[in-house]
């Protein structure tokens, strides 16, 4: 069973950021330079919250505010679900399954190590289940 830890092997352990009081569109930037679809929101070197695309199209858009002026604090999830790098894979889908959340967080320290997503997630089982079949097929070729 994979963990989040070898997935952060594989793509890679960057965390991308963005404070509390900075401007929602300094964080829309951000993700989209990054293509990524949420930022981790970090007050000195604490996890206070995550802003994603769903926040921004929720929270600004829908209610005609301004990207310049909101900051982040305003419309990012304070209540952020994190997992350990020890997280296996099917931990992960059902915490975001049942929590309809498409980002996760790890810590491990009581630091951001690292972000998972449920694309990472969902490539992490399709390989496991094409090993799986590799495997049942070799076994029964035999």
């Amino acid at each position: 069973m994979q963990q989040v830890k070898h997935l952060l092997d594989g793509k890679g352990s960057g965390v991308f950021a963005v404070a509390p009081d900075a401007p929602v569109i300094d964080a829309i930037r951000l993700m989209a330079e990054k293509n990524v679809g949420a930022l981790v929101v970090i007050k000195g070197i604490d996890l206070v919250g995550i802003v994603s695309e769903r926040d921004y199209t929720r929270k600004v858009i829908l209610k005609d505010r301004s990207s310049r002026t909101t900051p982040v604090a305003d419309i990012m999830t304070a209540s952020v679900v994190t997992v350990a790098p020890d997280a296996t894979v099917d931990e992960c889908m059902r915490l975001c399954t049942d929590s309809r959340i498409r980002h996760l967080p790890v810590m491990d320290g009581g630091r951001v190590v690292g972000v998972v997503s449920i694309g990472d997630l969902v490539k992490a089982t399709i390989f496991e289940q094409r090993e799986t079949i590799n495997q049942l097929e070799t076994y029964i070729a035999g």
